[in-house]
């Protein structure tokens, strides 16, 4: 089988189906070669069911403390085979919610390996549409990541674990280590602590979850201690041993560490085998990321690369932007490239974590004559009857000459429901607005949202509380 298309999209992840759906919008004809399912790793192994598996530990800690409210609830109990089910049944109506948009659009789905040839044209073989060539005068690469592993930490699903193993667990570990401090490790720790887990996190750097605010990262740090969540930092794994009662690691400068699972979470690496890159002209750099300019061109006309084949932040939600901005730069309509340092951040532990924009320090460092404002949610009404008073909220803004702040340079927040607070704050930072322009905003009372609006407003050099 021979086609000829506008466009043709190899890998069906968050970048994939996106800039199909977005092109074929735009009137576009599209072909999307996907070999593994639709949806990539953020809907099956990913961010979905990571959130779903979190939300039932959420929903477990609450029965837990159920007797504060009031309510008199036996002991809760985990039945993991439920909780697996009620996931697949998410991801599963996800999925075929995906493969019925792209034959909305009439979208040409192949199933099969992608592999980029010269000129534009992407063989395609090994999957239930057989062998194909297909040939467009666009190729939008989103072919994604699969996790990094560590020597020395053979993968086996039970004892040693990566993401996408632990994220289908059929019993809970006694005792659990975390390799790497990141987003991934931290959901991972707090959900499996919830769920009855003693959890010990080990990270290399000498701290956890780069990208956030100092103080945001105290803050998660004592709760996750008062939460008997052990994080380790600036601490080397040299290796493990299997025992007959679960896992040894070699702690450097310290005594072994003895679990029961190891989950290794050191990041993702681009997913480009097989993909054709060198005999088409594609240039990678030393970590095998696809090298792209500012609007995701690589350096072979008329391709591109969106998501995590790029060396730009691994979050679905920057995937779908490139997206967009390619198909937009490619019908000739001059897009705004992607601004990577004003990137919503989400990270869904218990406290949860949100930042966007500069941290105080990276706006120090920026030169910027820094102003801050730092809120706790102990004061806030909402907090207090929800029961979730551990987090606060700190806004980063350059200074005025009177002391006041000016533009919005950062917001960072940890704390209940914060990934759903965001919002106010990116904006802020994105539109370039400044700290009287969002102090006139109201806020809905009693809301946690508010906590953003006082920390703000106390920009101003006057505040209500």
């Amino acid at each position: 089988m021979n086609s000829s298309h506008d466009v043709v999209v190899v890998g069906g992840g968050p970048g994939g189906y996106a800039a199909a759906l977005y092109g074929a919008a735009a009137g576009l004809d599209v072909a999307l070669v996907e070999k593994q399912k639709l949806g990539g790793t953020c809907l099956h192994v990913g961010c979905i069911p990571a959130k779903e598996l979190l939300e039932t530990a959420s929903v477990y800690r609450t029965v837990a403390h159920a007797d504060q409210f009031g309510i008199a609830a036996p002991a809760p109990t985990v039945d993991m085979g439920a909780a697996q089910a009620r996931k697949q049944k998410i991801v599963d109506q996800l999925h075929k919610g995906v493969g019925k948009l792209l034959e909305g659009r009439k979208v040409t789905v192949l199933d099969g390996w992608g592999a980029l040839g010269t000129d534009r044209s992407v063989a395609v073989s090994g999957g239930t549409s057989g062998d194909a060539t297909l040939t467009a005068d666009h190729v939008i690469l989103a072919t994604g990541s699969v996790p990094r592993t560590l020597p020395g930490f053979e993968v086996d699903g039970n004892q040693v674990m990566t993401s996408d193993e632990l994220l289908s667990i059929a019993e809970l570990p006694d005792r659990a280590a975390i390799i790497g401090g990141g987003a991934i490790g931290l959901e991972f720790a707090s959900m499996l602590s919830d769920l009855g887990s003693e959890v010990t996190v080990l990270e290399a750097l000498p701290r956890i979850l780069l990208g956030a605010d100092d103080d945001v990262v105290k803050m998660l740090v004592r709760a996750f201690k008062k939460r008997k969540i052990e994080i380790r930092a600036g601490v080397a794994v040299s290796g493990c041993r299997r025992t007959a009662d679960g896992v040894e690691l070699d702690i450097e400068g310290g005594d072994p560490l003895r679990v029961d699972a190891v989950v290794v979470c050191v990041g993702r690496r681009p997913f480009t085998d097989g993909l054709g890159l060198d005999g088409a002209g594609v240039e990678t750099d030393d970590g095998g990321y696809v090298v792209v300019d500012e609007h995701c061109q690589t350096t072979s006309p008329g391709v591109y690369a969106v998501g995590d084949v790029v060396r730009t932040p691994q979050l679905a939600h920057v995937a779908f932007a490139e997206a967009i901005m390619v198909v937009k730069h490619l019908l000739g309509e001059s897009p705004m490239p992607v601004d990577y340092g004003r990137v919503p951040w989400a990270i869904y532990c218990h406290p949860e974590v949100a930042f966007v924009g500069h941290t105080e320090a990276s706006a120090k460092e920026a030169g910027f004559d820094v102003s801050t404002s730092t809120h706790r949610f102990m004061g806030n009404g909402r907090a207090m009857i929800v029961g979730e008073t551990d987090g606060l909220v700190k806004v980063i803004a350059d200074r005025n000459d009177d002391g006041t702040g000016g533009r919005i340079l950062g917001v960072h927040m940890v704390g209940p429901w914060v990934t759903e607070q965001l919002g106010q704050g990116y904006l802020a930072v994105n539109w370039e607005a400044t700290v009287p322009e969002v102090a006139e905003f109201i806020q809905p009372h009693p809301t946690m949202s508010e906590l953003f609006g006082e920390t703000v407003l106390s920009l101003t050099g006057r505040a209500l509380h």
